[in-house]
């Protein structure tokens, strides 16, 4: 029999704000004699909760219920516990809720803190299990007196129930294992596909999130994480003082820490101001061990190669952040806006662009969205992703919207996508990254997938093995002091290829010895393809209007004199003006022999003319990129 001791009832809630919002009927309790009961272990058949059913200890019924809400699709918490006032009383009753039980508990609004605006799952849902304590013959036991199965919500699919947060966990092997996965400063997404791989599981159906991996990590960074932050900001200091020219900039929160922090290298603001007309701001990678959004801004030069513009560490990914970005950005480069601007699918990054950059064309960029096709369509379209695939690019390049928009549905027709969700939020998008809509908009040539080999092969460089905060500005430094080498050479070895005119018309040749080959090579594809172009007879050859030879796209993309000028307080500016120079004329010299006759003779009479020149101290500076002792 149920033991009746006398006292004052102790009633306590684990959620407080279930106090309010949650009513039982005391009526269901139930009592059972002992021969009408039985034990759940006694069998396997006891799928379904019953009043009288028994268990050993309260842990026990819990794990019951919460295995019979896992299949029917639904979670369960506990609500609150009841018990006798006094020595030696202890628990006489239990309560355990639907997920969804109670409503949204209302929160203390603090104006110093900003405040996370997500909707509660909680609705009211009445469904419970209430077990009491029983006393019979000397041993105690579990009973459940109470159980509603009625809930006022959808259960769940079980492919929708294993997201719930009471079923997502991550076991102390699997802890160990992402540990050791972010020592090596691998992304929480490349975490996840080896997991999935090592357990041979399909992806997405490991038994924890990304953001459960997040979580962890965060919960296991050091307490030397503020000491990170200042010897970045640091470094930061340290290197403005040795070179004026680097930028930076940060914000502090309210506790004093490091919030974002943004810089930009001199040669970088450099390259922007001639190839800044299009960039690429990737948001995609993060530094693992801080779990900190890592931005990087780059673009093509006129060589076809990557630039490095800036880069940026933020806290969180709002719009807040991104507009703070955006700002330091603009003015790392003289406020000085791109015309276009790609990145990958983030609202917030949409809107802080329309408000920073009114004038800038957003659009998304196309690689960014084709690296997510695996784990969105790979199982969906299993034998057929390949040819889905195909398809995909082939309306992608289509010249038409009308084309376009009648082979979408068609495609979707096809592959029966009608109802899959990413299918349907790319056509919501579709203005935004196929081409058929941005044909009128300048973007380098980045909306194409061969771009994105160099620009990621670049980001690696300092984020394959990044484990710490401080050391990424010098890491940063040292691989666009490797690209810059990289581009020289590959500018020169470009330079030094024999140009082949094909077609024989003058506007071919002439735009051979203004454009980059890099260049030229795209010009010449459309001259090959062309029926013909309309070119006008001059006393001296032939014109050809100089919106079709772009200065970004020649082999000095700005003028000789405005670079001359704008060298003369900056010895590092000039070396690469003079390299530049000096790959131009060994590139026109080697056409003939004629021209490599003048050019050796004359270059002989111009260095003994300089070797006759005093060297000044500022002449002894090293040559490299001004970054490479950042």
């Amino acid at each position: 029999m149920m033991s009746e001791d006398a006292g004052q009832m102790l009633i306590i809630y684990d959620d407080p704000s279930d106090q309010r919002s949650l009513s039982f009927d005391e009526t269901s309790s139930t009592e059972e004699s002992p021969d009408e009961t039985r034990t759940s272990l006694e069998t396997t058949n006891d799928a379904v909760p019953y009043i009288g059913q028994r268990f050993a200890t309260h842990d026990a019924a819990y794990e019951f219920y919460s295995e019979y809400a896992k299949r029917c699709g639904f979670s369960i918490r506990r609500h609150r516990t009841e018990g006798k006032d006094g020595v030696g009383k202890g628990l006489t009753r239990r309560y355990f809720v639907c997920h969804r039980a109670g409503n949204t508990p209302v929160k203390t609004l603090n104006d110093s803190k900003p405040q996370r605006n997500r909707k509660s799952s909680r609705c009211g849902c009445q469904a419970y299990l209430r077990i009491s304590k029983v006393t019979d013959l000397g041993a105690v036991e579990w009973r459940v007196t109470g159980f509603v199965n009625h809930h006022n919500h959808e259960l769940l699919e079980p492919n929708q129930v294993r997201f719930l947060p009471a079923y997502r966990t991550i076991s102390d092997a699997d802890k160990n294992r992402i540990l050791m996965f972010a020592k090596t400063g691998i992304s929480v997404q490349q975490m996840m596909r080896l997991m999935e791989l090592e357990k041979c599981v399909e992806p997405g159906y490991l038994p924890f999130t990304e953001k459960d991996v997040r979580n962890l990590l965060q919960s296991f960074r050091k307490s030397d994480q503020e000491d990170e932050s200042i010897d970045l900001l640091r470094m930061c200091r340290n290197n403005k003082e040795k070179d004026p020219n680097f930028k930076f900039e940060y914000t502090i929160d309210s506790n004093n820490r490091l919030d974002n922090i943004a810089w930009s290298y001199a040669s970088s603001i450099q390259s922007y101001d001639n190839y800044g007309d299009a960039v690429v701001f990737d948001t995609t990678h993060r530094l693992t061990a801080f779990d900190m959004p890592l931005g990087i801004w780059v673009g093509v030069n006129n060589y076809g190669m990557p630039c490095f513009f800036g880069c940026v560490l933020l806290r969180e990914e709002n719009l807040r952040s991104f507009s703070w970005a955006l700002k330091a950005f603009l003015g790392f480069m003289n406020g000085k806006a791109p015309q276009t601007m790609l990145t990958d699918q983030n609202m917030c990054l949409k809107e802080a662009i329309a408000i920073e950059m009114p004038t800038t064309k957003h659009a998304l960029c196309i690689w960014m969205i084709v690296a997510k096709f695996p784990s969105w369509f790979n199982a969906v379209l299993g034998e057929c992703y390949n040819e889905w695939k195909a398809e995909f690019y082939r309306l992608y390049n289509l010249e038409s919207i009308e084309d376009f928009e009648l082979g979408w549905r068609d495609m979707v027709n096809s592959f029966g996508l009608h109802t899959n969700r990413h299918i349907a939020n790319l056509f919501a998008l579709r203005s935004l990254w196929a081409l058929p809509y941005l044909r009128s908009h300048f973007f380098a040539g980045m909306t194409t997938n061969g771009h994105s080999k160099g620009i990621n092969s670049f980001i690696q460089r300092f984020l394959s093995a990044q484990t710490r905060l401080a050391p990424i500005l010098e890491q940063v430094a040292v691989a666009v002091d490797f690209k810059d080498q990289a581009a020289e050479q590959q500018t020169m070895q470009q330079n030094l290829q024999n140009i082949c005119l094909k077609t024989g018309a003058p506007m071919e040749s002439h735009a051979a010895s203004i454009l980059t080959p890099f260049a030229f090579s795209k010009l010449q594809e459309q001259l090959v393809l062309a029926a013909h172009y309309a070119s006008f007879q001059m006393d001296d050859g032939f014109l050809i209007p100089d919106r079709y030879l772009p200065l970004r796209w020649r082999r000095i993309s700005t003028s000789p004199a405005k670079l001359l000028q704008s060298s003369s307080s900056d010895h590092t500016e000039g070396v690469q003006l003079l390299q530049s120079m000096v790959s131009t004329l060994v590139a026109e010299s080697a056409k003939s022999k004629e021209r490599l006759d003048v050019a050796t003779e004359q270059v002989s009479i111009l260095l003994s003319r300089i070797t006759e020149q005093p060297v000044t101290s500022q002449g002894t500076h090293d040559i490299s990129p001004i970054h490479r002792n950042l």
